[in-house]
């Protein structure tokens, strides 16, 4: 079984006025179904309003953010499904869903993680 990270910056959510009830009532029940399915590790948006802390390689604090890092925001899931396939239909449903494009990562095997 192989890791995924389905993920969306924030900016790209666009949301209809009247619509956001629907957008979230169908992305937790994508997320229900993953959970029936066994596939789903973890998920969540970051939250914005909390500074990040970046922590230099020494473990010294590098201030509120380390500058050479791409902003990190959005909405993020974790599962862990048999094939690439699977993972694309569940990113598919995702993005229907929340109306918006998602990016699909998959994670390298490390059996010590």
């Amino acid at each position: 079984m192989t890791k995924y990270l389905i993920s969306f910056p924030s900016g790209v959510m666009q949301v209809a006025d009247g619509e956001w009830d629907q957008v979230v009532e169908e992305s937790h029940q994508v997320v229900r179904d993953m959970k029936a399915a066994g596939v789903y590790v973890f998920g969540g948006g970051i939250d914005e309003d909390v500074e990040p802390v970046a922590v230099a390689a020494d473990g010294s604090i590098d201030g509120p953010r380390y500058q050479a890092f791409d902003r990190l925001d959005g909405g993020h899931t974790v599962i862990e499904v048999a094939t690439r396939d699977e993972a694309i239909e569940w990113a598919r449903r995702v993005a229907v869903a929340c109306r918006c494009p998602q990016e699909l990562r998959q994670f390298m095997f490390d059996a010590e993680s």
